[in-house]
């Protein structure tokens, strides 16, 4: 018999909690049968609980989430995690462009709306679970925004526009929270691919940089424009915007 023990205290350093039961997913070997001998790999496992405990942890809830929001940075709760939002420098760049450009045309026309990119909104997905987004850019009724200018409490109503900047994980912005900005009742909504990564049935083949437009229908379904290259962005929020893809993009 071959014994390795990993101390507890060696362990801990090692594995942060929230990597420790992957590690045992792949490390846990209660005997391994040899034509000749035996080897058992030894682990002191940490104090878990049972899997059906584990399984029937409570996640964290919506109040908890805003409770224990973070001062820096930016966080969305996602099937009961806090989830931070890291993004490149690329990234950034874009989502301030699009800020100020958004930001200019509601000054210019004298639209009430505010624009952010620290709202919290509270959303839905098809299981019914309560989740929490941040867009990367947020447009929003300025009544409503300014209604208490104290108040920590998340937006629970539709806003007018929602920007997201794609990142790597592209299916985050073209599945699961089309569908739940859908649901709320998001009047636009835009997804701004200049990494062109996500799926050709909206990008074309071949797969160009684009910004996408959902706009909202009388039914509440999402109507879809796309835009690429040299074409000027329409969008029924800033029907006077003078815009294209590539000066988002090329910022």
């Amino acid at each position: 018999m071959i014994g390795t023990k990993i101390h507890e205290q060696e362990y801990h350093s090692l594995f942060p909690l929230g990597d420790r039961r992957k590690v045992f997913d792949i490390i846990r070997v209660k005997h391994v049968q040899k034509t000749s001998e035996k080897s058992m790999i030894a682990v002191i496992e940490p104090k878990l609980g049972s899997e059906s405990e584990q399984s029937h942890q409570p996640k964290l809830s919506f109040e908890k989430f805003l409770a224990q929001y973070p001062e820096n940075g930016r966080y969305e709760l996602i099937d009961g995690e806090m989830v931070e939002m890291v993004n490149t420098r690329y990234h950034k760049i874009i989502t301030m462009s699009i800020m100020f450009l958004l930001n200019d045309e509601i000054r210019r026309l004298k639209l009430p709306y505010d624009v952010s990119n620290e709202a919290v909104i509270r959303t839905s997905n098809k299981k019914g679970n309560t989740q929490g987004r941040v867009p990367d850019v947020s447009v929003i009724d300025r009544e409503t925004w300014r209604s208490d200018l104290t108040d920590y409490r998340a937006l629970t109503e539709p806003i007018q526009l929602a920007v997201e900047v794609v990142s790597t994980n592209w299916e985050d912005d073209y599945i699961d929270k089309l569908d739940e900005y859908s649901r709320l009742g998001i009047r636009e909504y835009w997804i701004v691919d200049y990494l062109a990564i996500g799926s050709r049935d909206y990008l074309g083949n071949p797969k160009e940089p684009s910004v996408l437009v959902f706009s909202l229908d009388a039914e509440g379904n999402y109507q879809l424009a796309r835009f690429q290259n040299q074409d000027p962005i329409i969008s029924p929020t800033f029907p006077e915007l003078k815009v294209t893809v590539e000066q988002i993009i090329s910022v």
